[in-house]
């Protein structure tokens, strides 16, 4: 059958702006004719004159829609001028695989077909984000100017009678009107594992893992993928690599609703791992989401790391990885509500701290500018500038690097570690799905209140100890490279002891509203506290300003982390 450019007229779908990585809804909402067609025209569009000839990678999380969506992807790419399409097998790449492959290649971008962790099936939700050609997220100009032409947009092209089996590994090419097209079906995992091998140092983790260094101890793991994207990649690395037991990693085929599970990898949804680690039997837990960008790290009887403390670990031991030996150290970076564990040891090694929005996006200027190689978001993730996403598998790795290194268990360096530069006890309260108006109501009266001159100086009391407002303001950040400014960036109360009470609408669900309530509290010396009761005072006066109760009918978050 002959390839021929199709022209398609079509008329607008409300609310297709892109949210902190990219557009997620529904499937049913994405399957809509012409939903997904829309969206993807206007990212193509979105690059201008860049397309004509370029090459771009498109593979997903092997959720739901995803190998449909990949070849449709495809077809669009060959009618609107791209040259090349590098495409995951079936569809399939982890996230940060795919801004590796970017980098590597340099492609001019990608398209992602991903939820991250929210959960999969044909009645949960899909995602498409497009990645640019430093390997991360689109910054805000360019997600602004998807949502401008997907309200504007009148038509999109698609290359009918172009067949791709995107199963099948191997080069395909193509000839639209007298110009080649090619469609190169790539292994997920080879590109991924040779940059993991450039990072670390896999014959001294290998012998870690076997025992060698370890009095002939072989490290017990319990790596889970949530039946994710990254089983493949776990398989390759850990078992093939590594030398792990097979029976150490668990839920690695991917699946297209995930087998059930909701692929966010913390306290909550991860708790088969967590039950399976608390009984002594595993030196270190690991799991990640569905797109493999976040991880969370346990330690043996379930000894949970925050991923703020996961951040400043990493940081104190950088150099005990050889890339970072090789390249050197330059900046450390969080998201604002992540804790700011990191910014103790940035001063400590006298290197630049970065403060940034939520969202992987705002580490990419600073890292290109070589001004940061370590950063981390509370939300589970934690990267480098080995590329421009969070990297699940890279921080598994990373603390099997410290773990040789020192010797001690996750348990060991995380108390060596706040001996050293003291605690920061810190939890986050989700309320999902919540109703958008009064959230929105909420969020306006709680602005209005913390930043009225007269609220710096108040006292706060509860559960025995006192709190003195030193800031409160609705963040704002200005980007240091393009001079670009992000405000209304999320709600916080900053305490004159270093304490802080966060509050943001996140731009990461579906439907609805979700509201991310932020508890960070520093303590010098007591730092073998349960969490869960230090915190408890800091929580009960942020429920207080907030009247979060009140305005959203809740009276309990629906996930604690």
């Amino acid at each position: 059958m002959a390839i021929t450019v199709a022209t398609v007229a079509t008329t607008p779908f409300e609310g297709q702006k892109p949210g902190t990585s990219g557009l997620r809804k529904k499937v049913k909402v994405f399957t809509q004719k012409n939903y997904t067609e829309n969206f993807v025209q206007c990212i193509l569009d979105a690059n201008g004159s860049a397309l004509a000839g370029s090459t771009l990678v498109v593979g997903g999380d092997g959720r739901y829609f995803c190998r449909e969506a990949c070849e449709l992807i495809v077809r669009m790419c060959a009618a609107n001028g791209v040259a090349k399409v590098l495409a995951g097998q079936n569809g399939i790449l982890s996230t940060p695989a795919v801004s590796s492959l970017i980098r590597r290649h340099k492609a001019l971008g990608g398209i992602v077909m991903t939820a991250s962790h929210n959960p999969g099936g044909p009645d949960n939700d899909f995602g498409i984000k497009f990645n640019c050609e430093n390997g991360g997220p689109a910054p805000d100009q360019f997600t602004n100017k998807i949502y401008a032409l997907s309200g504007e947009i009148k038509e999109y092209k698609i290359a009918e009678g172009l067949e791709i089996d995107v199963s099948k590994i191997g080069v395909n090419s193509y000839d639209l009107g007298g110009k080649s097209f090619v469609v190169e079906v790539i292994d997920s995992v080879a590109d991924y594992v040779r940059l993991m091998k450039e990072i670390f140092d896999f014959d001294k983790l290998k012998d870690f893992v076997g025992g060698k260094s370890r009095n002939g101890q072989p490290l017990k793991m319990r790596i889970d993928s949530m039946n994710g994207v990254t089983g493949s990649y776990v398989n390759e690395i850990f078992v093939n690599c590594l030398g792990a037991s097979k029976d150490g990693v668990v839920h690695t085929t991917p699946l297209p609703d995930f087998g059930g599970l909701h692929p966010d990898p913390n306290l909550t949804y991860a708790k088969d791992l967590v039950e399976a680690v608390r009984n002594g039997d595993y030196d270190i837990g690991a799991a990640f989401d569905g797109d493999g960008d976040r991880n969370m790290i346990i330690g043996r009887n379930a000894f949970f790391v925050t991923p703020s403390d996961s951040l400043a670990v990493i940081a104190h031991y950088l150099e005990c990885i050889p890339y970072f030996k090789k390249n050197g150290v330059t900046g450390l970076a969080r998201s604002m509500p992540t804790a700011s564990a990191v910014d103790l040891v940035a001063k400590a090694l006298n290197k630049e701290l970065f403060e940034v929005p939520t969202g992987w996006k705002y580490f990419g200027n600073l890292m290109d500018a070589g001004r940061l190689c370590l950063c981390g978001e509370e939300s589970f993730g934690t990267g480098s500038d080995h590329i421009r996403e969070k990297d699940g598998i890279w921080a598994v790795l990373a603390w099997f690097s410290v773990m040789e290194h020192t010797g001690k268990s996750v348990e060991e360096i995380c108390v060596e570690h706040w001996k050293r530069y003291g605690r920061n006890y810190f939890t986050r309260y989700d309320y999902e799905e919540c109703d958008l108006a009064p959230c929105n109501e909420m969020m306006a009266t709680l602005e209005k209140t913390i930043t009225d001159p007269s609220f710096v100086g108040k006292d706060f009391s509860s559960g025995g100890k006192t709190y003195k407002v030193k800031l409160g303001d609705n963040f704002s950040y200005n980007d240091p490279i393009d001079k670009s400014v992000s405000t209304k960036q999320g709600l916080r109360i900053v305490f004159t002891d270093g304490s802080r009470v966060v509050m943001r609408l996140s731009g990461t669900g579906s439907s609805g509203a979700t509201v991310r309530l932020y508890i960070d509290s520093y303590e010098k010396d007591n730092v073998l506290g349960q969490a869960a009761v230090m915190l408890k005072p800091l929580i009960d006066i942020a429920l207080e300003i907030s009247k979060l109760p009140s305005f959203t009918g809740r009276n309990a978050p629906t996930v604690i982390t």
